[in-house]
């Protein structure tokens, strides 16, 4: 079943000679459940995918469909629902808010939904994530890799059925990156949620059941590595 559907989606930023086309109708569906990779150099579109996936930008033209529903046909509130409820963001730069707790962190998400916390999900999440003794300090008080660990707490707390994670290692050490890219690979089979991450890392891309590689705004290969 496909959860994603990405048609001819094109994002082009400025007009005339200051033009450029950082998305160039691409074109993929994905399947519920699935760990995509997503790889390319520097400025070849793959953090814009991301974006317009997530809803956090809009397209020039084109459409991302998700569960059956066209994102970019919602209007602005719908759209923050969207955001809020249908997708998890983990970045490479944590994004926590400093004068908050590893527990308000992680449940900011669900209080801005009006929603009330699922304690019991909050405890397995601290509990997975090796932070129960760390969820009333404060980000600064927190390694990298434990500020990370947030970030993904905080990306799930909300159930999404994306999981949209970019460079998430790009920060860290090598002990500290194979540990979060287990971590997401564990929650992603607990949760049977959809993984679509961003790595410049080979080894990490390697894990994933499919490897999608973006060159200048278009896809140049898209590979099925496990099903």
């Amino acid at each position: 079943m496909a959860i994603l559907e990405v048609k001819n989606l094109t994002k082009i930023y400025g007009n005339d000679e200051n033009k450029v086309v950082a998305l160039d109708h691409v074109s993929f569906t994905i399947e519920k459940g699935e760990f995509i990779a997503i790889v390319g150099s520097s400025g070849s579109g793959k953090s814009t995918l991301l974006h317009l996936i997530g809803g956090v930008d809009k397209p020039t033209s084109g459409e991302v469909i998700v569960n059956g529903q066209n994102v970019y046909k919602k209007n602005e509130n719908e759209l923050a629902i969207f955001r809020r409820r249908e997708v998890g963001l983990i970045y490479q730069f944590y994004n926590l808010i400093p004068i908050l707790t590893v527990e308000e962190n992680m449940t900011l998400p669900v209080l801005l939904d009006n929603k009330q916390v699922n304690q019991e999900k909050l405890d397995e999440l601290l509990r997975i994530l090796d932070l129960k003794s760390r969820e009333k300090h404060l980000p600064r008080e927190l390694s990298g890799g434990q500020q990370q660990r947030v970030s993904i707490g905080r990306a799930l707390m909300n159930a999404p059925s994306l999981v949209l994670a970019d460079e998430p290692t790009g920060n860290l050490d090598s002990k500290n990156s194979k540990e979060i890219i287990d971590l997401l690979k564990l929650t992603q089979k607990r949760y049977k949620q959809t993984l679509i991450m961003i790595t410049h890392d080979e080894n990490i891309a390697m894990q994933a059941d499919r490897i999608i590689v973006i060159e200048d705004g278009k896809i140049k290969k898209d590979e099925v590595l496990r099903k």
